[in-house]
């Protein structure tokens, strides 16, 4: 008897760890302290710059060269989303220092 070894599906093997990744990051983010949110969201706002740089050459290099109009799309998306986490990571970032200013009377 021969035992036929067949390959995972790269789909699934992809999407196996993407389940895996959401299910570490929530639990790391969860149990943080509330006094190192603020360096978690600065480092968080790094990452999104750098989804920021990738989804603009996703964005422009198609324009150069031959390129899929589904890639120009998700790369359009992915640079609106980066740019709301940024934005919103400030807004978050910013009320929590205020929250350790001395209030003048």
């Amino acid at each position: 008897m021969e035992h036929v070894v067949q390959a995972v599906d790269p789909f699934v093997f992809r999407l196996s760890i993407f389940v895996l990744a959401v299910f570490v990051g929530y639990f790391v983010v969860w149990s943080v302290t509330p006094a190192l949110h603020t360096p978690l969201m600065s480092v968080t706002n790094a990452i999104s710059s750098v989804i920021v740089v990738g989804a603009l050459l996703a964005v422009g290099v198609p324009m150069l060269s031959s390129g899929s109009g589904l890639a120009r799309a998700f790369g359009f998306v992915a640079l609106i989303f980066a740019c709301v986490n940024i934005f919103g990571g400030f807004l978050v970032t910013q009320r929590m220092l205020a929250m350790y200013k001395k209030k003048s009377k």
